[in-house]
């Protein structure tokens, strides 16, 4: 059985939905888990917010947030995920904000990718750093880790 499989047959257990608010993963997480047929029980919503007004838009991320600390942040991902529960029916809210490649600099490198799940059981952030390992890679690590994040936080609720 698939991961995204996996995330539903939990959330469909405990009666939970899921919203999901991607950036540089653009939409590859929502796709995952409407890949299994019978998705539309769990699956809410689906936030793509490549660029910074539609992370302000349509997920509330505040202008000063991004200033301070850059859309590639725990703090963005925090906000994407809470904005995500919030513009939605769901209970569980994963996000993602990263630099999937290439480029990156000093401070901010190729392949780091920060997360953030948003539930009843409050608000959980990491940055998770894949390396330069190709776009390509790094979004679908991205996916595998965001499901994770989410079959984890389910079978915790259980």
């Amino acid at each position: 059985m698939s991961l995204a499989a996996q995330v539903l047959d939990a959330a469909r257990q405990q009666g939970a939905m899921i919203a999901t608010a991607e950036s540089c993963t653009g939409g590859l997480i929502a796709a995952a888990l409407t890949e299994v047929p019978g998705s539309s029980d769990v699956v809410d919503r689906g936030f793509v917010t490549y660029s910074n007004a539609a992370k302000m838009q349509m997920l509330g991320v505040l202008a000063e947030t991004l200033d301070l600390y850059g859309a590639v942040s725990e703090q963005v991902a925090a906000e994407m995920a809470g904005g995500a529960l919030q513009h939605s029916q769901a209970q569980f809210a994963v996000s993602v904000t990263g630099i999937a490649g290439p480029g990156g600099s000093e401070h901010k490198p190729e392949g780091r990718v920060c997360f953030g799940l948003a539930g009843a059981q409050g608000l959980l952030v990491e940055t998770v750093e894949f390396g330069a390992i190709g776009r390509s890679q790094v979004r679908r690590a991205s996916v595998d880790h965001a499901l994770r994040m989410l079959l984890s936080a389910l079978d915790r609720r259980r």
